[in-house]
């Protein structure tokens, strides 16, 4: 093989590579920009949807419920949604909620994985985290892509 064709094997297994690559991050994108509209769009049937279930079920809420965003706090991509719920003038003030992670071990268990929610003004994670008091995560919602 001479320099030009093993200059042009290279160039196209580099672009191969950057194809694969920058596709699956696309798919994240899209699939994160999905998420947020749907949330955007259907939060409020989303919302009449979880709270009929609790009547089904007599559970009562508080106030006031919201659905609304999950943010990671790593990469600020939305990963799916929540309902919130807590006193009307608090929830109102709630954009999205934060995701935290970690790990933690015990003698007889490795590798629990723990997850902290936490009602946010913001839907970014890059500012610092401010919750909002006296609201908390009612239910889970799983949007399928």
């Amino acid at each position: 093989m001479n320099r030009i064709q093993k200059t042009m094997v290279l160039t196209g297994v580099i672009c191969v590579t950057a194809g694969v690559v920058a596709g699956a991050q696309l798919g994240s994108i899209i699939k994160g920009g999905a998420v947020a509209l749907a949330v955007d769009k259907f939060g409020p049937d989303i919302n009449k949807g979880i709270n009929s279930l609790y009547g089904e079920h007599n559970t009562r809420l508080l106030d006031e419920t919201k659905v609304v965003p999950i943010i990671s706090l790593g990469d600020s991509g939305y990963i799916g949604a929540v309902q919130v719920s807590g006193p009307a003038s608090a929830v109102h003030k709630v954009k999205a909620v934060v995701q935290l992670e970690g790990r933690f071990n015990v003698p007889v268990v490795k590798g629990i994985r723990l997850r902290g929610l936490v009602p946010v003004a913001s839907k970014s994670a890059s500012r610092s985290i401010e919750r909002v008091p006296g609201v908390g995560v009612s239910a889970i919602v799983d949007i399928k892509l």
